[in-house]
């Protein structure tokens, strides 16, 4: 029976002790200007392991946003419940309250002196220095986080930037390829175009020859006068036989050129002629006229031999855009 009033007093005691540690740090918080509610939460979430524990849980939790809400506390952490009542009264005895008024007596030092107003003073300047040392170093270390997300971000920057520029670098390198490609193809082009006019002149020099026919000769030759012909002249002479045509070609900007093509060349020989030798744009199209009289010469045209065109032995040709 001793034994269990003993134990009794002694859990009575001990929760005693805790309450008036809570009370101190409860009320130091307090006075540094915290919340009840706040306070009462850092005091029951830290466990009453000191003031320190308890502003750290505090500036952890500022941004809570139930942080301001009371503190309800467990329903099994509330003391003298249900179950204490049931014990006591199962046991059949009296509470020994006589024997805790005489443990307390007996026992002085159980019961935590009341602090001074100036010890209070003391207390609350320690807290208040420790809170901004712990604010200070709080200050640091989100300073020091964001030194880091900057170096981060502008990492981040300059890869992009470099993804960015090595994309454009081959853009620039693909196009200047096919540019290129294409002036090879145009190159290409036109020599196969000078190759075919340089065979068709050889195929023409081995058909017709390089001199005049007999009959033109023949024909050069003075026919001395019939002596029947009652007038004493002979019969007309004959037409002359050109074998080149010498064309003046005046270019879009006014200036001209002039060169000499066999008759039997195409007209095609003269549009590249021009576009060699005249200042014409590059990919600029452009077709060739006679003033006069005004003729446009078309596609079908440029096959046909200059003589043929009537451009034999001379004649001028005019450079217009399409």
């Amino acid at each position: 029976m001793l034994t269990l009033a003993l134990s009794i007093t002694s859990a009575v005691i001990g929760n005693n002790k805790v309450k008036m540690a809570e009370l101190t740090t409860l009320e130091s918080l307090l006075e540094m200007g915290f919340g009840r509610n706040r306070a009462e939460k850092a005091v029951a979430n830290t466990g009453n392991q000191g003031i320190e524990q308890a502003m750290d849980w505090l500036m952890e939790h500022e941004n809570d946003p139930d942080i301001d809400e009371p503190y309800v506390p467990p329903a099994e952490n509330v003391l003298g419940g249900e179950a204490d009542e049931t014990t006591a009264g199962d046991s059949g005895e009296a509470p020994v309250i006589a024997e805790e008024d005489e443990l307390y007596s007996d026992n002085p030092e159980a019961l935590k002196r009341p602090m001074t107003e100036e010890e209070k003073r003391e207390q609350v300047k320690r807290l208040e220095e420790l809170m901004r040392v712990k604010q200070a170093e709080r200050r640091e270390r989100e300073r020091a986080e964001e030194v880091e997300r900057e170096k981060q971000r502008r990492r981040q920057g300059q890869e992009l930037q470099q993804i960015r520029q090595k994309i454009q670098d081959d853009e620039m390198k693909k196009l200047a390829d096919q540019r290129r490609r294409e002036k090879m193809e145009d190159k290409l082009a036109r020599q196969r175009v000078k190759d075919k006019i340089a065979r068709d002149r050889e195929e023409r020099a081995q058909k017709f020859g390089g001199g005049a026919p007999p009959s033109t000769v023949t024909s050069t030759q003075p026919t001395p006068p019939s002596p029947s012909s009652p007038t004493g002249q002979g019969p007309p002479p004959t037409k002359k036989e050109y074998d080149e045509s010498r064309i003046q070609v005046r270019l879009l900007d006014g200036s001209t050129i002039n060169t000499v093509f066999k008759a039997q060349e195409p007209l095609a020989a003269v549009r590249v002629y021009v576009q060699m030798n005249g200042n014409t744009p590059e990919g600029q199209d452009f077709t060739l006229l006679s003033p006069y009289p005004r003729h446009v010469y078309t596609e079908l045209d440029m096959e046909k031999p200059l003589k043929e065109l009537g451009l034999v032995p001379s004649a001028v040709l005019v450079v217009t855009k399409k």
